[in-house]
């Protein structure tokens, strides 16, 4: 990995961190109440993010030829079966139980959470497991 490439891959992850940690997602509390319809607060966050998102995916081929650092804009289509669909369930059980997913558990390991620890052992057993399975 190129120097440019590293430090934009560190930049992008240090700025998700700061907006996780700056939106509260980072606290379990907080994505729970989301979650149980008590704070909305989330589904602007959210909203707002798949909203940069899509205008990115649909504007950055339309005004650049390439991507800014080499390569080439592509589709990536998805494949939707049973092990996806059974993934996607526990994974967003997991996020109904405890109120964490990866990049928050991450970020807020940032903000002294060191509780998130736990959560991300979970994370890291269910990926090891499925990967064991997957073989």
């Amino acid at each position: 990995m190129s120097l440019s490439r590293f430090a934009a891959v560190l930049a992008a992850g240090a700025l998700f961190g700061f907006g996780l940690a700056l939106s509260t997602m980072v606290r379990p509390e907080v994505v729970l109440g989301f979650l149980r319809f008590q704070d909305f607060g989330l589904m602007l966050v959210m909203g707002g993010a798949v909203v940069v998102t899509l205008l990115a995916y649909k504007l950055a081929p339309r005004l650049r030829a390439r991507p800014l650092l080499g390569g080439s804009f592509h589709a990536h289509p998805s494949a939707w079966n049973r092990d996806t669909a059974v993934g996607a369930a526990l994974f967003g059980v997991g996020w109904g139980l405890c109120g964490v997913c990866p990049g928050p558990a991450i970020a807020g390991l940032g903000t002294g959470n060191w509780t998130l620890l736990w959560a991300l052992g979970g994370i890291a057993l269910g990926a090891l497991v499925q990967g064991l399975r997957a073989r």
